[in-house]
């Protein structure tokens, strides 16, 4: 948007046409938004506007308020971005309610800092970023169950499973051989057992110093992991760059978008061909050349990794040609197609989902005859979400706009019929990346709301100096018009998110006393002879020292401990508050401990108390109204 058209009034083209027909003139053709990928989309930041978008304020739009003390009807998991986290949003008010750190350190919650959180991490707690890309809600029968939410690290290599009783990471696992895991999915049906990781970038195989100039040596990896165990079970050998994925709702194949069929290593040289792919896997023959011993393994993992290349014979991939460098690529609701965004190609691609056994069973002469229909949408097709009703939804990047099309009609189109399968198309602001709609990644999409998460939000929000916040938009797809009904800032590239009803999700309001996230901890205070509920004590080995406290409102059980310079402290509290949001919090001042223990929980931290004296330790999360007397002393003695 220009800055001399701040009030989104309608504008010109200097030929006269209406400001969007200027628009799709200024980049007409995939090898044109070739052009402006190459340029890092050239005049992103100068584009002007089309008519204002519909939204709610014109008076005929739905009552998105949610008034206080009542609850939303949606949970929104939205990923953190660089920020490595996740965020709840209650929609349709947008509030957001709560933050779970996942891959990067909370000093809130003492996520990285306590033993629970990293355990968790494992080896990965050194890293104190992340990249989190694709939050995916767990499924029985194709409809979200509530059990987990699997999001991945592309920063790390990692993937972690969030705990949805509980809201709390559980699990993380850095998948070997792999680098850069980007797109992610879960098996639909008939209950989340996988979770399917793309490694996004090629690398020489194995990784370990050798064939560093020599591109092709250089593969990635597609990562089957156990939902339940957090194990990776298997991975797939492939050409190209993986970048996003979905499974069908039966559980035999998964599709995933891959770029850079070229094998290069640089921009240029990964984008001479005109067509790329989408790999298609067979889950079934996947593992059956796994159980036949039809694998190889890699430098010291043990993983199997099984030949999906082009020129492999094992018959577990197809890779079906489509426009140049794809990049979203979602299942429809009704699990009839896997369809392909072009990016940089004005068109979205539609697999016929039903026609892949006989793609696998040679009984297809060509692997486009896998496609039902290539409809034209827009430039710069990035992401498809549903509404349920049998219709798409297409975010095109470089005209900003989101593309609601029937499938069926494309299909009818694609065929020789006359039949317009465009039905709106709808400004956004600006540079939409993912979007989503309620319920759309499953089978029970409902059609209310879809979300427009946006790259840039420039004019939208007060200036906040050059860092600008992102621009997500709520949209109602409810009637037969789109219309836009909110703008929320975000920050750090939310990226993508998925979006539950309420009561697919069955949370704990205080922790059980034997749950697992903490049984280490327990165990470790059990051989050390301490009742946990009860014992406030302090155990000396040497020079690590275990301090066993309980807290209850507004107390700590030992209201002072004494160690001596450079011992290493582990601290250990249970709350034994049993009152739904009476959480506590340990914060030793000038040592870097901070961590929350809600109701029943059991927290431990272990830090060096390097500096002697008096240091008091308090309890930092608002428990009581005297709360600010609820501290403690360590006494240091010098060494």
């Amino acid at each position: 948007m220009s800055d001399e058209n701040k009030d989104n009034k309608p504008t010109e083209s200097p030929e006269g046409l209406p400001a969007n027909a200027g628009r799709r003139r200024f980049l007409v053709g995939s090898a044109v938004v070739g052009a402006a990928g190459m340029a890092g989309v050239a005049g992103v930041g100068t584009l002007t506007r089309s008519e204002p978008a519909q939204s709610a304020s014109e008076g005929d739009g739905p009552d998105i308020h949610v008034a206080p003390g009542e609850l939303d009807e949606y949970y929104g998991f939205w990923s953190g971005g660089h920020s490595g986290e996740v965020r709840i949003y209650g929609v349709p008010s947008m509030r957001e309610i709560m933050r779970i750190p996942v891959f990067n350190h909370c000093s809130a919650s003492g996520w990285g800092m306590t033993n629970e959180s990293k355990r968790v991490l494992g080896d990965s707690h050194r890293f104190t970023n992340g990249d989190a890309h694709h939050p995916h809600v767990s499924y029985t029968d194709g409809s979200h169950d509530g059990r987990y939410l699997f999001i991945n690290d592309k920063a790390n290599t990692r993937v972690a499973r969030i705990r949805l009783d509980v809201f709390k990471t559980d699990k993380i696992v850095t998948v070997p051989n792999a680098q850069a895991i980007h797109g992610l999915r879960l098996q639909k049906a008939p209950r989340t057992g996988y979770v399917f990781a793309n490694a996004e970038y090629m690398i020489p195989q194995p990784n370990d110093g050798r064939d560093l100039d020599d591109p092709s040596k250089y593969f990635t990896l597609w990562n089957a992991i156990d939902g339940d165990t957090m194990e990776v079970k298997w991975q797939v050998m492939v050409d190209g760059n993986l970048d996003n994925m979905d499974t069908d709702y039966t559980g035999k194949y998964a599709a995933a978008t891959c770029y850079n069929s070229e094998g290069g290593v640089d921009l240029a040289s990964k984008m001479r061909a005109d067509r790329d792919w989408v790999v298609v896997f067979s889950i079934e023959r996947i593992e059956q050349a796994v159980a036949d011993g039809n694998y190889t393994t890699i430098g010291d993992s043990d993983v199997p990794v099984v030949d999906g290349r082009k020129s492999s014979d094992l018959n577990v991939t197809r890779y079906v040609p489509v426009p140049k460098n794809p990049h979203g690529l979602n299942t429809s609701t009704d699990g009839k197609y896997f369809i392909a965004a072009g990016k940089l190609s004005p068109t979205a691609t539609m697999i016929e989902i039903a026609r892949l056994d006989a793609l696998f069973a040679g009984e297809l002469s060509d692997a486009r005859d896998v496609v039902a229909a290539e409809p034209e949408l827009g430039l710069g097709p990035l992401h498809t979400t549903y509404d349920g009703r049998g219709n798409a939804y297409t975010t095109v990047f470089i005209d900003s706009q989101i593309v609601k099309w029937n499938m069926d009609a494309a299909v009818r189109n694609y065929n020789g019929e006359d039949v317009d399968y465009i039905i709106q198309k709808l400004d956004v602001q600006y540079q939409p990346g993912h979007n989503h709609a309620t319920l759309a990644e499953s089978k029970d999409a409902d059609g209310k709301y879809l979300f427009s998460l946006n790259k840039f939000s420039k004019d939208r929000y007060l200036p906040v100096g050059p860092l600008h916040p992102e621009n997500d938009q709520m949209i109602d797809i409810s009637g037969d018009e789109m219309k836009v009904v909110h703008d929320t800032p975000t920050f750090a590239e939310p990226h993508d998110a998925v979006i539950i009803r309420r009561d697919q999700i069955t949370t704990k309001q205080v922790w059980e006393r034997d749950d697992p996230f903490f049984a280490e901890t327990v165990a470790r205070a059990k051989a050390d002879g301490i009742n946990l509920e009860t014992d406030n004590q302090v155990i000396r080995d040497g020079n690590q020292v275990r301090v066993y406290m309980t807290s209850v409102a507004p107390n700590f059980g030992m209201p002072e401990f004494t160690v001596k310079q450079g011992d290493e402290v582990t601290v250990t509290i249970t709350n034994m508050d049993k009152v739904e949001d009476l959480t506590h919090g340990f914060c030793v001042v000038g040592h870097g401990v901070s961590m929350e223990i809600s109701p029943q929980q059991t927290s431990s931290i272990t830090f060096t108390a390097d500096k002697p004296g008096v240091h008091w330790y308090y309890c930092n999360w608002f428990c009581h109204a005297l709360h600010m007397e609820m501290t403690g002393r360590m006494l240091v003695e010098p060494a």
